[in-house]
Order: structure tokens, then sequence, then C-alpha cells
């Protein structure tokens, strides 16, 4: 499969309208879990639940808030401090100028030095582990460890590309995805959701709703900065274990052309180099597993800290 049909796939490029069905009931993911704490920090929104001892940083990925983690912090809230962070762009957050990935790690960082956590855990679906790895690459003695949900330090089936193709074609996924906006920004998330982002469809059009609250141009932006970059060779630098989440879904496997077993070896390939690392699958999901299976991710995640 070509890189750009993949990445139009995961990362909800150009996509047909679909027809609206009837109006949906009230939004199950809307209504947000009251934190202890809610501030600002280089325009990234934290939020802050729990009073634990180990501290934990919940990153969302790609147009998503801080709504995508609500079980999580249900489940783990009342055994560590967890911040979950909205990045500057999505969510109806204000973009930033400037490289919006450097601007997240850079927030990302300063969270951790301003707060004094003490070797956080840093848990990032999509985009926001990726951002996770990077972190973990540049401050390899800061952290306790790390877990990626469906999220790499390449871009899938982009990791043959030469370097120097790479600016060229993260700025044509740019281009192609800001040019949607208003009810076509919104007829994609939807699409994307269905086809690729969850396995409920119920839950797909609620996190549609959601998503489409993000800047286009912002989303086009992270995606692309997410297109540009390789971190394989940093992998090394990591000194935390970490672990990487795959979800698998059966009838998705004739589109991505590979089995479950498969997607978990080919994430361990991608992630070679890293000291300590387990991939896991979680089955019966799609991209935004832990709404598709959020016991599963849970579980997966509460063993990984048991045993740091």
């Amino acid at each position: 499969m070509k890189a750009a049909l993949l990445f139009a796939l995961i990362l909800g490029a150009a996509a047909p309208a679909m027809a609206q069905d009837a109006p949906q009931p009230a939004n199950r993911f809307a209504a947000s879990l009251a934190p202890a704490e809610r501030f600002e920090l280089k325009g990234m929104l934290v939020e802050r639940h729990g009073s634990g001892a180990r501290p934990l940083v919940l990153i969302p990925g790609l147009s998503s808030g801080a709504w995508v983690w609500q079980e999580t912090v249900r489940e783990l809230g009342s055994g560590y401090t967890i911040y979950v962070v909205t990045l500057p762009g999505f969510d109806g957050r204000p973009a930033l100028e400037g490289d919006p990935f450097d601007n997240a790690k850079a927030a990302l960082a300063e969270l951790i030095a301003a707060r004094k956590l003490a070797r956080p855990v840093l848990v990032g679906h999509s985009l926001g582990a990726t951002l996770s790895i990077a972190l973990a690459e540049d401050l390899p003695g800061a952290l306790g460890g790390v877990v990626a949900i469906d999220g790499l330090p390449v871009f899938p089936r982009t990791e043959d590309m030469p370097p120097a193709q790479r600016p060229a074609m993260a700025e044509a996924v740019r281009r192609q995805m800001a040019a949607a906006a208003g009810p076509a920004f919104a007829a994609q998330q939807r699409q994307y959701m269905r086809t690729i982002g969850l396995v409920d469809m119920g839950k797909a059009d609620d996190v549609a709703m959601l998503t489409s609250r993000s800047d286009p141009i912002a989303v086009a932006d992270y995606a692309a900065s997410v297109m540009a970059r390789d971190l394989r060779p940093g992998l090394a630098n990591i000194r935390v274990p970490v672990l990487v989440l795959a979800p698998t879904y059966g009838p998705d496997a004739a589109l991505t052309g590979m089995s479950g077993s498969e997607k978990v070896a080919y994430y361990r390939e991608l992630m070679t180099g890293t000291l300590t690392l387990d991939v896991k699958p979680i089955d019966n999901a799609r991209h935004f597993a832990m709404l598709d299976q959020p016991r599963a991710v849970n579980d997966a995640l509460r063993q990984f800290l048991n045993n740091l």
C-alpha cells in the first residue's frame, strides 16, 4: 500500500463526505471529568487529577482533547497524579506559530520540569505516542516509562523513504489536509472515525463531533510535522521501559495487508533499538483503542505500571 494512501486512512486526510444519519443522543464523551486543577503552559491546557505518588502524563492524539482519556482517569485517578494535556489547535484551543511538534515537545518538557515530576510515565495516543517517544529520547534520565498507543517513531509505510524526500511528502500531505474546513472537515472526521478510528459506530460518531472542534489547519500542520520525522536513530537513547499497544481488528486485515500477529511484529520492527520494549495487541479495536476497548487498554497500562 502506498504511503500516501495509508496516511490518508490513518490520519483522516481527504475522505468523501457521508450522508448524515438521524440526530444522535447526548455525546457520551463530551462531559469531561472535573479536574483538581487546570492551568495553561506554552499554549497547552493541563488538567490535574488524583494525588498518587507516581505522576502520569496523558497526551491525546491528532484532533483530540482531554475527553479521550476519561476512562483511564477514572480507573487510575485514585492511585496516581494524572496530568492530562490538550495541545494547541485541538479541541477548540488556539494554535501557535512555529513547528507544532517542537512546540508541544517543549511544553511537555516544561511541564515535567516546572512541576518537578519525579520520573513520570508518559502515556500517548497516536501523535501523543510519537511525542512521548521523542521526549524519552531527549530526556532519558527524567522519565519512568512510556506507553505508546498506536503511535510510532516513524509513520508506518514510510520507513524506507529517503530522508531527502520527507519534507516534500509532508508538505503535500499538509496541503491536502488543510484544504478541508467547516462541514467538509466535519464530514472527513466522521468518515475517518467510522472506517479507521473506531469499531463501534455510535462511539465513532460521538468522537467525530468532538474532533471536529479542532482547527483544520493545525491538524494538517501537526500531521505534516510527524510525517517529516523519523525518530528511529534515537531509540537507543531511551533508558526506560516502553510498551507499545497495537490495536487489531480482523475485518481490517484485508485493507492493511497484515494480520494481528503480523502487525505486532511490524510495530516491534519499527521500534528496533529500544532497550526495554514490549508490544502487545489490543484485539477488536481500531486506532482509538482506549475507547473501543477501555478495559483491555487500562489493564495493560496497569500491568505496565505495576512492573516498573
